[in-house]
């Protein structure tokens, strides 16, 4: 992401407002609202800036692999595409949580409809770390509920009960959160290793 972005300002500043902005698009004032222009009322600086645009589409298409390029081509702006490789390989700071008045199932079909668009940009999970992320989302939105109503509970007058703040599950193996040490990628490989050694 710095390498690329460097690279796009030092061709151009204004590719980089491209990115960052979005294009401009040519408009007009006519009676008080702002209109589009049309394609023969351009001038020499809203063809620059539609040029701009296009150099900053080629940069980006020219530093994609071919199943990267097919996930960008169809997008009509430069931001757009920057918007979705962020997303794609960045990821977002989004958590997936089931929403008010939301039951198990009509969650569960969003869980999925996620999943499914994240197969079609190529990120496929096995059935263990779906079933894993669901679980610990619903177990953490049902401790969540818990220290709600116990909140609610101590409010009302009760303070001989102590609350005691739960944090998020920490992996013992990294210190990070978001995971438990069984699921931690490099112990795994651990175990296959020590598997295949026991084996030989």
């Amino acid at each position: 992401k710095t390498r690329m972005s460097i690279f796009i300002q030092s061709l151009d500043y204004q590719m980089w407002n491209i990115i960052t902005n979005g294009p401009e698009v040519p408009t007009k004032i006519v009676d008080g609202p702002r209109i589009l222009k049309m394609n023969n009322e351009f001038n020499d600086h809203d063809y620059r800036l539609l040029q701009l645009n296009a150099k900053v589409k080629h940069v980006i298409f020219c530093a994609l692999s071919l199943s990267e390029f097919n996930h960008v081509s169809s997008l009509d702006s430069a931001k757009e595409m920057w918007d979705r490789l962020m997303v794609t390989y960045e990821g977002t700071n989004q958590l997936f949580t089931m929403l008010e008045n939301e039951n198990i199932s009509s969650m569960y079909a969003r869980f999925n409809d996620i999943i499914n668009a994240l197969k079609g940009l190529g990120k496929v999970y096995t059935n263990h770390e779906l079933g894993s992320k669901i679980l610990r989302r619903i177990l953490l939105d049902k401790k969540n509920f818990s220290k709600k109503q116990l909140k609610k509970f101590q409010s009302k007058g009760d303070s001989s009960k102590i609350y005691k703040e739960e944090k998020e599950v920490i992996c013992y193996e990294c210190n990070k959160p978001g995971h438990i040490r069984p699921d931690y990628p490099k112990l795994k490989k651990k175990k296959d290793k020590k598997k295949a050694m026991i084996a030989t």
